[in-house]
């Protein structure tokens, strides 16, 4: 989320986060470049996005509404599960706990805050992603911020005791410098053939100064891929032209990719991959492109993709979008389908839907929470994480 912009806007005086970057360091490996996408230099987005609008749900009269599941977090950032019923709960400030039988477990699962910066708003423990094989591996994976305020991602054990990690495991894979205390991304996700990506901002910086979301010489304003089980692993850059991607997920049952990517003055937007994962380079467009509506005039040899969603921060009152999932639950089975986004300042969330190759976005509640993300349980039920401090579940009814 960008901190910039809440400073502008004293109706919201809550701490943002969202995105940061960082210049390659030395401990970094070289990225492995797929072929780029060669097009016609057209700064043109392949199609229009729907606006999402600010009406009445279209889901009604049926009420839905997040239920709280548990509170008392610190800043929490994300919730998500092992494979298991178990819900893990991440906070900004370098701690994982355990939701379990709906009480939070007295004792973390980890505790990483000597190691961790989250003396910025955008800054903290970001990200967390279980190996594919967890079971049978015990191996899990944190995006942080370590003490200098660069972005790190190491892989972590689980100990003899299955809610508690093992706070000695923990090895570095990769290490990206930050020149801000903004836009570090903070993503982690494993796709179905078993890849981890790795979402990074831009670096900072009004309109990314830096050019580091247009260059394939940094690993900034980036999406990763990153093979964990290789020996020596390095990551790919799999797609550029992202200004801060906050929260993205693979749909359980189609295996397309949904992105929410935090814009800069006007502009929220939704970007869509549809499964399976192309080899080439993808390029979302910034900072050419702000949305559908260019930032920037400027040459490129790449196919600029469009989002399928955007609303601005005029109309909405928006300011930073959080990504969401595809709603794949069992409980509420005419939501089927939908995919859950919303914006961290407004508490609105959104669903998109396509049906006849068109996206239809319609606005599903309005919230007060500061949404820091969504997450999933391992049914595909729904949760709503509120930076303030709990986490919630969307229910049928009131």
């Amino acid at each position: 989320m960008r901190y910039n912009l809440l400073m502008r806007r004293l109706l919201f005086l809550i701490p943002i986060l969202l995105v940061g970057c960082g210049l390659l360091t030395s401990p970094t490996p070289t990225p492995v470049l797929p072929t780029p996408v060669p097009t016609p230099e057209l700064a043109t987005p392949t199609s229009p996005a729907p606006t999402a609008k600010a009406a009445t749900p279209s889901l009604s009269p049926i009420s839905y509404s997040f239920l709280p599941v548990a509170s008392g977090f610190t800043r929490p950032t994300l919730l998500t599960h092992a494979g298991d019923a178990r819900l893990f709960v991440l906070e900004q400030p370098g701690v994982i706990k355990i939701i379990a039988d709906n009480k939070v477990l007295p004792t973390p699962f980890l505790d990483i805050q000597s190691i961790v910066n989250s003396s910025a708003n955008e800054r903290g423990l970001l990200g967390l992603a279980f190996h594919p094989k967890f079971k049978e591996n015990k191996f899990f994976f944190v995006h942080y911020s370590d003490l200098k305020g660069d972005t790190a991602i190491a892989r972590y054990k689980v100990s003899s005791d299955v809610n508690r990690a093992d706070p000695n495991s923990g090895e570095i894979i990769l290490q990206i410098a930050q020149p801000a205390s903004n836009h570090n991304g903070g993503h982690l996700v494993f796709d179905p053939d078993g890849l981890l990506y790795i979402g990074l901002g831009d670096g900072g910086g009004q309109g990314d100064t830096r050019g580091n979301a247009q260059s394939n010489a940094s690993l900034l304003g980036k999406m990763l891929r990153l093979n964990v089980d290789a020996p020596n692993p390095k990551p790919e850059i799999w797609a550029k032209g992202l200004r801060n991607p906050w929260r993205y997920s693979f749909d359980r049952a189609t295996g397309d990719l949904y992105i929410g990517d935090v814009g800069q003055n006007v502009w929220e937007e939704i970007d869509y991959v549809k499964a399976p994962m192309p080899k080439a380079i993808l390029n979302f467009g910034w900072n050419i492109m702000e949305g559908n509506h260019v930032y920037k005039n400027a040459a490129t040899g790449d196919t600029l993709l469009a989002p399928i969603a955007e609303y601005d921060h005029g109309a909405s009152g928006g300011c930073s979008v959080t990504g969401g999932y595809v709603y794949r639950g069992k409980e509420i089975p005419e939501l089927s389908g939908l995919y859950f986004y919303g914006d961290y300042c407004t508490g609105f969330v959104w669903t998109l839907k396509q049906t006849q190759g068109k996206w239809q976005n319609d606005l599903f509640l309005r919230t007060r929470f500061r949404i820091s993300s969504f997450g999933e349980d391992v049914n595909g039920e729904l949760y709503l994480v509120d930076h303030g401090g709990a986490v919630y579940k969307l229910t049928k009814g009131k």
